[in-house]
């Protein structure tokens, strides 16, 4: 016995390993990957990348095109856009990681409960989430937050408690398959409770589909803060956001491009990081693609 938990531990080491490797061989999901390193990265360290304050105005050099001294240009308060952009950084990745943190919380609490037991209470979880579905994202929250003060912390709450509603359904169907399967039946023989069942046997054999949900969900709520930002109901200025920064570019398109390309850019790259970094997540912790690691 105790020569075999070396040789399980070095055999799942090795399928681990093979794994990564195959995970990283992807080109589209090493880019991915790479992209979200760098650009959490970039919001950590972002006083040291930053060449100039990002609120700092300089009535100097309003509206300057991309130079030497401002590589991105400045907006219409001779404020460096490169410096904005990468403090933007730091709001969307919150907003993204924090909000996709309660949409994934509400949406597994529901989920589970809705597949273990099953009858009544899946019936009533499941038809509350049909309402949800029903209503437009976007226009729900917008519908929220006219009600609130467009706060940043108000955002991330908002755009997590409209957003769980995937990853109850996803959830709700993990559990429906594995509380049948032999391990769960045996720890109910044991006498396991309920919550020792669900938190213990079968939420870790779900939390490959859940993190990737996840991944795939950043993305998602980058972008919706970047419309709520843009349309003037998310992260208020002072405060840099690509959003907003989007839309001070619309109001001087014409004379300075650069105003909403890179902005643009930022939320394109990003979200397509994410969208990379998750399809190659999904790949990796699919076990019939493993299956023969």
């Amino acid at each position: 016995m105790d020569a075999s938990l070396p040789a399980n531990s070095a055999s799942k080491g090795m399928r681990w390993t093979r794994g990564l490797r195959a995970l990283c061989s992807n080109p589209l999901t090493l880019s991915g990957l790479i992209i979200v390193g760098l650009l959490v990265i970039t919001a950590i360290f972002a006083p040291v990348f930053a060449p100039y304050d990002p609120q700092q105005i300089d009535t100097y050099h309003i509206l300057e095109a991309p130079s030497q001294a401002h590589l991105l240009g400045t907006d219409g308060l001779g404020r460096d856009c490169l410096s904005r952009l990468i403090y933007g950084a730091r709001i969307s990745l919150l907003v993204g990681f924090v909000a996709v943190g309660i949409a994934t919380l509400v949406g597994t609490f529901l989920g589970a409960i809705a597949g273990y037991y099953g009858g009544w209470i899946d019936g009533l979880i499941m038809r509350f989430v049909d309402i949800m579905l029903c209503f437009p994202t976007i226009f729900l929250i917008m519908a929220v937050i006219a009600f609130l003060e467009p706060s940043i912390w108000n955002i991330m709450i908002v755009i997590g408690l409209t957003g769980w509603m995937g990853v109850a359904r996803l959830v709700r169907a993990e559990f429906l398959s594995l509380k049948k399967r032999d391990f769960v039946l045996a720890a109910r023989i044991s006498g396991a409770s309920d919550f020792q069942i669900v938190f213990s046997e079968i939420l870790p054999n779900a939390i490959a589909p859940i993190l990737v949900s996840a991944t795939l969900g950043v993305g998602g709520a980058i972008l919706t803060e970047s419309a709520l930002s843009f349309l003037g109901i998310g992260v208020q200025p002072p405060t840099p956001s690509w959003g907003n920064m989007l839309t001070e570019g619309k109001d001087n398109l014409e004379i300075a491009w650069w105003l909403s390309v890179f902005p643009g850019l930022a939320i394109l790259i990003t979200v397509l990081g994410y969208n990379l970094l998750g399809e190659g997540l999904r790949d990796f912790l699919d076990p019939r693609k493993n299956r023969h690691g």
